[in-house]
């Protein structure tokens, strides 16, 4: 029988010591009363201020007006019409991207990223696949990656009406200006690490472009640490005439799509069901994304996508990348997927007039703040271990150097706690025991460099 050491005390400890084991027993069982100083937002600097302040939501409105009056940007609509369809869409897009990289000094460049899809669901000929990327290499970490993106093509109620009219404001042309808005912004300076910003295709057929796009990486060994997709982020309004304009949602799931059966064993076994990388993500980004310099609060939805939906993170989850979706607070569905037309007096269709300008360009800040603070951080531990070699009511955990890093933190929490409540310096170390027991918390590493800049945590495996 195992012997609970935290709760006897011997009768020859003096009166002192036994206060003493009594306030250590408390740490092991109440966070309040724990190791380390309450976590803080991480406040945006003043370069990151002055980078979200050069968002123009002109710009924005210009890039969503533009895409929508190309008539259709359906997958299969034509590629070499010079005016309507989804080929003018993809020029039109890869000359704005190839405009703001002769204006970076050479920071940023620019490639069409193509391939042909064979016959598939949705996809009834081979059909031409493009999408536009723009990277913007960092200085000093240039092969940890961050990915952000919206999809360029768009549908009507027939999803394979290629023909009609789909003007795909808000779903997805938003997202798209997201991302080139952003180009135009961070480009400006150089990250220590790279972003890549894209406007995929093949959404609406079933998520081609960014699977094909996420599978390059993947074959490439490319550290992709985060990716965002921005997915219907054009309007603040809900379909009952309320509105949310300072609220947007990011789905960040927990069980990992690309999970094994030996990792789903693992994880049921050390309730790690709230600690997959997207959910450590999604931590990071309300740390840095909610606060004055981006006028939002990120609701942070339990769930890979909204219900029985999908969207182009799927993919990048699909390679075991961490990867989630923002979306804005409330959907009106009359302006998404729908033909344009009026019944009963109703405007029916997503056209631009429905969709919020400003709420776009602070949904640009919110991913700008995520992306500039993770790629000016260091990047999310790798090798994070927890011993379990013997039975302790402390903790010993271990990690790998991390590029960039000056000092780590181990952060912890209640396992009933949604985020990261304590946070513990541990300086430039590698090792640290904590004196909490691993069966009443939840730890992570993060690791801090120069100016206090974190980054993401990294959720612990048990190592012998």
């Amino acid at each position: 029988m195992n012997r609970d050491l935290s709760t006897s005390v011997p009768h020859r400890v003096g009166r002192a010591e036994h206060g003493r084991r009594r306030s250590r027993r408390r740490c092991r069982t109440r966070g309040d009363r724990g190791p380390g100083a309450p976590t803080r937002p991480q406040r945006p600097d003043a370069e990151l201020r002055a980078l979200l302040r050069q968002v123009d939501e002109r710009r924005i409105e210009a890039t969503v007006r533009r895409l929508a009056a190309f008539g259709t940007r359906h997958t299969l609509s034509a590629q070499d019409d010079p005016v309507r369809g989804i080929g003018a869409a993809r020029d039109w897009l890869l000359a704005q991207f190839q405009q703001v990289a002769a204006a970076s000094g050479g920071r940023l460049s620019v490639e069409p990223q193509s391939y042909v899809q064979p016959p598939a669901d949705r996809i009834p000929v081979p059909t031409k696949i493009t999408n536009v990327v723009a990277t913007l290499r960092g200085a000093t970490d240039p092969g940890r990656v961050y990915v952000v993106s919206g999809h360029y093509d768009s549908r009507r109620t027939d999803v394979m009406d290629f023909t009609g009219d789909a003007p795909g404001a808000d779903d997805d042309a938003s997202g798209v200006a997201v991302a080139l808005e952003l180009a135009r912004v961070l480009s400006s300076r150089q990250p220590a690490a790279t972003i890549v910003f894209a406007a995929v295709a093949g959404e609406e057929q079933g998520l081609y472009g960014s699977r094909f796009m996420a599978q390059q990486f993947k074959a490439a060994g490319t550290d992709v640490q985060a990716m965002f997709t921005d997915d219907i982020v054009g309007s603040s309004r809900a379909d009952d005439g309320t509105r949310d304009p300072f609220t947007i949602r990011l789905f960040a799931e927990g069980v990992p799509t690309a999970e094994t059966p030996a990792e789903a064993s693992l994880r049921r076994s050390i309730g790690g069901e709230n600690d997959s990388p997207p959910r450590q993500l999604a931590r990071f980004v309300k740390s840095v994304a909610e606060n004055d310099a981006t006028g939002m609060t990120v609701r942070v939805i339990y769930r890979r996508d909204r219900y029985l939906r999908g969207g182009d993170h799927i993919g990048f989850l699909e390679q075991g990348y961490p990867a989630a979706r923002f979306t804005e607070p409330n959907e009106d569905f009359a302006h998404q997927h729908q033909d344009v037309r009026v019944e009963n007096g109703v405007q029916y269709g997503d056209l631009p007039e429905f969709c919020d300008f400003p709420f776009i360009a602070r949904v640009a800040r919110v991913n700008g703040a995520a992306l500039w603070s993770l790629a000016t951080a260091p990047g999310t531990p790798k090798g994070a271990k927890i011993r379990t070699a013997a039975l302790t009511n402390d903790s010993e955990l271990l990690w790998d150097a991390t590029p960039g890093a000056t000092s780590y933190e181990v952060v912890w929490r209640e396992t009933t706690a949604p985020d990261w409540t304590h946070a513990i310096d541990v300086g430039p170390a590698l090792t640290a025991k904590i004196d909490l027991s691993k069966d009443n918390v939840f730890f992570g590493v993060r690791a801090a460099g120069p100016g206090g800049h974190r980054g993401p945590a990294a959720f612990p495996a048990p190592v012998s």
